[in-house]
């Protein structure tokens, strides 16, 4: 099942995918149908408690050919690096591009979203703790860059740097997340391709990693990182980042102010 939170008629809603259109899951207009345009489209997690914030868990360098493309050896273990929920927004949703950058680039990525509270999980079990997936875009500002291997806050944790969705497709909905194509088009051209299968550590070895030393809640992410083929993103240019299976994510850059 695609599942999505959105905002419309001054309220806030789960809905899913139902024959092209958005169907509400809001008791009081349940069943209601309406179309991709009605609404605004907010990332499509469960909401977390007031007292918990969620958290976020993003990797770098997670494929061989991005690693090579940035001209680093792949890493021995996971690098791993924490956003903050204030930089998340949906699908169709504007990112600002900060005044004065010279090098600001889209990253597709696939999102894991925990299901069920996780702690010292072993691989052949971790595929039992996650909810579903998402697509994400992890943009990084490179002029801020200080350390590829441990990005830091102004270039990976900004405000409107990380949209996510359209859709919460359901773990049980994707046969086999290490196997999926992704693609990346700014303008309508294709900039980026890859498939998950070849990153350097897949989705159990992460939360085997991750639960290993922290607890991992309900609603946390892991953005899984992104193979080759970034390039600059201007004002105005749309960047559509599409996962197989999973959704086309789409986001347009805006200038500062």
């Amino acid at each position: 099942m695609k599942r999505a939170r959105i905002a419309w008629a001054g309220g806030i809603h789960d809905a899913v995918e139902a024959g092209g259109q958005l169907q509400l899951l809001t008791p009081a207009l349940r069943g209601r149908r309406l179309s991709f345009d009605e609404v605004i489209w907010l990332p499509p997690l469960p909401p977390t408690p007031p007292h918990r914030p969620r958290t976020i868990l993003a990797l770098g360098l997670n494929y061989a050919d991005h690693a090579k493309e940035l001209a680093f050896k792949a890493p021995a273990e996971p690098l791993a690096f924490v956003k903050g929920e204030a930089s998340l927004i949906g699908h169709r949703a504007l990112t600002v591009r900060p005044a004065g950058v010279k090098f600001m680039h889209y990253e597709c990525e696939l999102a894991v979203v925990i299901g069920r509270t996780a702690k010292r999980v072993r691989k052949d079990d971790a595929f039992d703790f996650v909810a579903g997936y998402t697509v994400a875009n992890d943009y990084a500002i490179r002029d801020y860059l200080e350390n590829w291997y441990r990005p830091n806050l102004r270039v990976k944790n900004r405000d409107t740097c990380t949209p996510i969705g359209p859709w919460l497709v359901d773990a049980a909905d994707v046969a086999d997340p290490m196997n999926l194509a992704l693609q990346t088009t700014v303008n309508g051209n294709v900039t980026q391709r890859g498939n998950t299968r070849d990153m350097i550590f897949g989705i159990p070895a992460l939360i085997e990693h991750f639960s290993s030393f922290m607890t991992l809640q309900p609603g946390d992410l892991i953005l899984t990182g992104t193979p080759d083929g970034v390039v600059d993103c201007q004002p105005g240019d749309v960047v559509v980042t599409e996962i197989e299976g999973i959704g086309a994510l789409v986001n347009t850059i805006t200038a500062e102010g």
